[in-house]
């Protein structure tokens, strides 16, 4: 196996617990190697730090599998995914959850969600590719799903020298699958939808408008399948405009609605929720809440300027489209806007409304989706629930 020697001083990060290693932090590999196989990674003194899978094409060259001298092979990836699957099976349920979160479960870039019976899964490095195998395998005997599908038509993978591809890994998996989060059923298309199909990360916060939702009229923006605009519809809302600019979203969520017996209270509609916005406003129109979970407005450090201002926007408008009293439940996914950023975006969006807010709740994403509190980057969703007051 080949040793992968840092640059002096660069073993810090390895020593803070930090899960990846830059291709400039390191100083020499020795040893044979191909891209994607596991390494040693070893400070320039020569002391262990980890085993890695290593990608020299790749800005993250290295990333810990183990921090312990030991063979990785089958036998550890079993033990990883079923390591996982248990820590789900504490507190989820395993037919409505993310069932690996990569780094924070010790599978790097691996991602698995599972939605009813069938199991999606992503895997976006060279290294975990070379266990992909494995990993399904893994799955079969802990979960015993009715089928798995791959959904590696990511772009990030071509940074690692892989070909964007989907298909069937395992079993057999239909076009649609049911599933139910909080007691409302959703149709997920998890050969064709965003990124798995649906998105997990919001299952508890979706559960937490709950006491706010009984006979209030509420506008869901960026609603994609109608996730938000559903769960307030369950939770006695009296009336729910979803929004969102995809036609196929607005068709997936109206079917949803209908599959819910809701489409007499919620409905929806295609539309740029930032003109939307101003339209509503110009109308005088109020909702008892308003709920805002756009997808990421960047995806890079260099774009975090035009992100914050079309999050204050967003923010701004949702303030001045809630009634005094009424709630505002606002999110942002971009890795990049970091919590205290986003905080000052809503503060900053508060004074420009000239309204005044109370914080219900600020979370994160749910506890499927595990914070590693030496990496940043696996915190990534935030979500405020504030009371208005005008």
């Amino acid at each position: 196996m080949a040793d992968a020697i840092l640059i002096r001083g660069k073993e810090s990060r390895v020593y803070s617990g930090h899960p990846w290693v830059f291709r400039s932090d390191i100083a020499e590999v020795k040893g044979e190697c191909n891209p994607g196989d596991v390494v040693n990674v070893l400070s320039q003194k020569g002391a262990f730090l980890a085993k890695a899978v290593y990608n020299p094409k790749s800005q993250i060259a290295l990333r810990i599998l183990s921090r312990k001298n030991e063979k990785i092979d089958r036998e550890f990836i079993f033990g990883r995914v079923k390591r996982a699957v248990d820590y789900r099976r504490s507190f989820a349920d395993l037919r409505s959850c993310r069932m690996i979160f990569a780094e924070s479960d010790g599978l790097p870039a691996v991602i698995v969600d599972s939605f009813g019976g069938v199991l999606v899964l992503q895997c976006l490095s060279l290294g975990m590719e070379q266990f992909k195998n494995d990993i399904a395998d893994a799955l079969c005997e802990e979960l015993k799903p009715d089928g798995i599908y791959e959904r590696n038509d990511v772009p990030v993978r071509e940074l690692e020298g892989l070909e964007q591809k989907t298909g069937l890994l395992r079993g057999s998996v239909p076009d649609l699958v049911e599933m139910s989060e909080n007691g409302v059923r959703f149709l997920v298309d998890v050969k064709n939808g965003q990124k798995t199909g649906f998105f997990l990360d919001q299952k508890e916060n979706r559960a937490a408008i709950a006491p706010f939702c009984k006979g209030a009229k509420v506008l869901d923006c960026f609603t994609h399948t109608g996730s938000f605009a559903l769960h307030a519809g369950h939770f006695g809302a009296s009336e729910v405009t979803g929004v969102d600019i995809s036609e196929y979203a607005v068709k997936c969520a109206e079917e949803n609605a209908r599959l819910n017996g809701l489409s007499g209270t919620v409905g929806f509609k295609a539309a740029n929720v930032f003109d939307l916005l101003h339209e509503e406003l110009a109308e005088k129109k109020s909702y008892d809440m308003v709920i805002l979970d756009p997808p990421a407005f960047t995806k890079t450090r260099s774009a975090v300027a035009g992100a914050t201002r079309g999050y204050k926007e967003i923010n701004l408008r949702g303030m001045q489209l809630v009634r005094d009293g009424g709630y505002l439940v606002t999110c942002s996914c971009s890795q990049h806007i970091l919590p205290d950023m986003f905080t000052d975006i809503i503060k900053d969006a508060m004074r420009d409304a000239r309204v005044s807010l109370r914080q219900v709740e600020y979370r994160t994403q749910g506890r499927d989706h595990p914070i590693l509190p030496a990496s940043p980057e696996t915190q990534y969703l935030k979500c405020g629930i504030y009371q208005v007051f005008k």
